[in-house]
Order: C-alpha cells, then sequence, then structure tokens
C-alpha cells in the first residue's frame, strides 16, 4: 500500500542533526528525509496503521533534565498529518514523552482512556486516536526520539509481533541518521582547520563564491575582513609554538563568537592570518565589527589558563592584530565576473591590512581610504 509521508525540509532537518558521534566512520551521501519517510512506509507496509509519526529531540536545544525537552514531528504520515510536520509537544507528556522518558515501547488499544495519552494534536486536528504503538528511537545508546502508529488497520491493537516488528524499524531510523552524521561530520572535518577549529582556506574560497552568488541574488552587501596578529613570531620566539598553537587556538574561539552574532564565516587563511565573511554587513558595520574584535584581542590575556596545547599558564597581554576590510558594494564594480570579484573582495582586504601594518599596526584600514579607528587605542591613552 503506498502512503503519502512528509517531513521537515533539509534545511529544518540540519538542526536535529547536530548531534555527537563517538568517531567518523565513512561518509554516505544520504538524505535523511527520504531515509525517514521510506522507513515510515516500511514500518506502515508491515504493520499497517492508519497514521504514523517519528518525532526527536532537538540536541540544539537539549538539556539535562529530559523532563524539560521538546518533541518535534519530523516526519509523518496519514490523515491530516501534513500539518504536525514541525510541531512539537513536552518530552514528558503523552504516550511518546512516556517512551522518551523510560526508553521503552508502550501499547495501548484506548488511547483517549490511557492516563498517558496527549489529547491536545488529536483536539487540534480533529483526528480520533485509538490504538496505538510507540518505540523509542536511540542514537548509540541514548534514547532521542519516538517512533509511533496509530490506529492499526484491520485490527483493533497492536500484537506482540507488530511491536518486534517496530523495534525493528526504530532500529533502521538509528542507523539512517548515524550514517547522516557520520557524512557530515566527515564533510565538516575536511572544511575545518585542526588548530583553530575555524574554516580552512579551501573552504573559504567555496563559501566566498556561494556568499557573493547569494548576497547579488538578494541585493545585499558583504564584507570581507581580512585580519593578522601583529608582531606574532615573538611569541613563538619568546615562548615556544605551542604557545604559539595555543593563542591561534584561543584567537580562534574569540572569532566564533563575533561572528556568531552576525552569521558569519570565519576561516583561518594560514599562518596567524584570518577572514571573515559577513553578509547583509555594510561598510560602516564592518568597521565597527573589526573595531571590535581589535580591541578583544587587546584585552585577552592569553594562555591564561592551562591549555589543551600550552599545559602551562603564561598569561600573555598585549598581543594585538591589524585588520583591512573590504565590502562588494563599495569596493566593486558591476561588471565583475564571480571569480573576478571573490578575487578582487580578497585582495583588497589583504592590501588594506597590510596598509594597517604599514602605518603602525594595531588598527583597521579600509580598501582604498585612509586609516579609521572607531573605538579609542587604551594603550594611546598612556
Amino acid at each position: 500500500m503506498s502512503i503519502e509521508c512528509h517531513s521537515l525540509d533539509h534545511v529544518q532537518l540540519v538542526r536535529f542533526l547536530e548531534r555527537r558521534r563517538a568517531r567518523t566512520t565513512f561518509p554516505l551521501e544520504l538524505s535523511l528525509a527520504e531515509n525517514l519517510t521510506e522507513v515510515l512506509r516500511r514500518a506502515n507496509g508491515f504493520v499497517p496503521s492508519a497514521a504514523g509519526s517519528i518525532l526527536l529531540d532537538d540536541p540544539q536545544a537539549k538539556q539535562d533534565d529530559r523532563r524539560r525537552n521538546l518533541l518535534t514531528f519530523i516526519a509523518v504520515f496519514g490523515d491530516k498529518s501534513e500539518g504536525l510536520v514541525g510541531r512539537t509537544i513536552p518530552g514528558d507528556q503523552g504516550i511518546a514523552g512516556r517512551v522518551y522518558m523510560t526508553g521503552e515501547t508502550y501499547v495501548t488499544s484506548n488511547a483517549p482512556g490511557d492516563r498517558f495519552f496527549y489529547r491536545q494534536m488529536d483536539e487540534e486536528t480533529r483526528y480520533q486516536t485509538q490504538a496505538l504503538i510507540a518505540v523509542p528511537i536511540r542514537i548509540e545508546h541514548e534514547v532521542c526520539g519516538v517512533l509511533e502508529l496509530i490506529n492499526r488497520l484491520d485490527a483493533s491493537n497492536y500484537s506482540q509481533q507488530d511491536r518486534t516488528l517496530l523495534e525493528v524499524f526504530a532500529g533502521y531510523i538509528s542507523i539512517s541518521i548515524q550514517n547522516v552524521l557520520d557524512g557530515r561530520q566527515a564533510q565538516e572535518i575536511a572544511k575545518r582547520d585542526n588548530l583553530t577549529g575555524l574554516y580552512n582556506d579551501r573552504f573559504l574560497h567555496i563559501a566566498l563564491s556561494d556568499t557573493i552568488r547569494r548576497c547579488q541574488a538578494e541585493d545585499q552587501d558583504l564584507a570581507l575582513v581580512f585580519m593578522d596578529l601583529d608582531y606574532f613570531k615573538r611569541v613563538n620566539d619568546s615562548h615556544g609554538h605551542l604557545a604559539g598553537s595555543q593563542v591561534l587556538r584561543e584567537v580562534g574561539h574569540l572569532l566564533r563568537g563575533v561572528v556568531a552574532k552576525c552569521n558569519g564565516i570565519p576561516a583561518r587563511y594560514g599562518g596567524d592570518e584570518f577572514v571573515l565573511l559577513f553578509p547583509d554587513c555594510d561598510l560602516d558595520q564592518a568597521i565597527d565589527l573589526a573595531e571590535e574584535i581589535r580591541e578583544l584581542v587587546i584585552s585577552t590575556v592569553f594562555c591564561d589558563q592551562p591549555g589543551e596545547i600550552q599545559p602551562e599558564p603564561l598569561s600573555l597581554r598585549g598581543l594585538t592584530c591589524s585588520i583591512g576590510v573590504a565590502t562588494m558594494k563599495r569596493h566593486l564594480t558591476d561588471d565583475l565576473q564571480l571569480e573576478e570579484k571573490k578575487s578582487a573582495l580578497l585582495r583588497l582586504a589583504d592590501t588594506a591590512m597590510y596598509v594597517a601594518k604599514e602605518t603602525g599596526r594595531n588598527r583597521t584600514a579600509i580598501a582604498g581610504q585612509p586609516i579609521r579607528r572607531r573605538i579609542p587605542d587604551p594603550d594611546a591613552q598612556r
């Protein structure tokens, strides 16, 4: 029997993939939506039911107290089911919540009379649930969701054989999710710089092309910030390369915090050079962000605690950086092709950064303009 299944779209499903895996095995190019809807179809083929759903918790909002988590309908089928996609229920309520909390399969032949039944969804969709079976979905050993089937066709209740079959299918769901997690983790590792955790220069070029294309389509500006640490060689010469590596890792952490507020893309370009992309950001906003970064570097005490790389605290103070800024709308012409725009934006910001270096360091320079400083340098007051 063919059934129509619905699921969250790919962009929305991504947030439900932010789960840890012990190690990467091998990447598989799988569509999670296709896998989940196929699992529902097969489950329904073996245990024919009027409706069914897969619910998962949100790992980005997950709390240690499981009672405070929400379960989201990420794939569904059945009459009036499409409106459930993306809806949430409390993780400690209903039969699904019972299964999520206990990790045990639950079966009822009279859902409306069951003390665990969550009536709100039936009331809102005007659906009538009678028989229901719910089995836990696990990632490794942790329960992360629930597979439900509702109203067994040609029977008043779900049998022990149905229960066994659905527990097997819950295992298929786990495998599907784990395969996608492994693939995503492998892909993510290939994009990242091992030391700082930022994107690497290879991925930066891909991201820059994609971002230019998107910003042009949406008539948005795009700012590129090129940053270089000042006199970084002195850190390596005075304290050793472990200290230098620890400083770079901590700089990466600082930059992630800044770009997270602006939906930016941070990358380590090489050595102690970093490139940040800020979509939908004009020149003035980019200058403010650059100065925020500059002041953040000045005020940070690096290697203040024992680190993952540098085991002994060094409390390094006074590190500074030089920054160059260029934006697509201010500094590029419309007649340039995509690759020309990418190269020009990088070159202009890089050149501006070297202007900042040559005119005293610890400052922000704008492509083709004199030095501008938005935030007073505390050292200048001494």
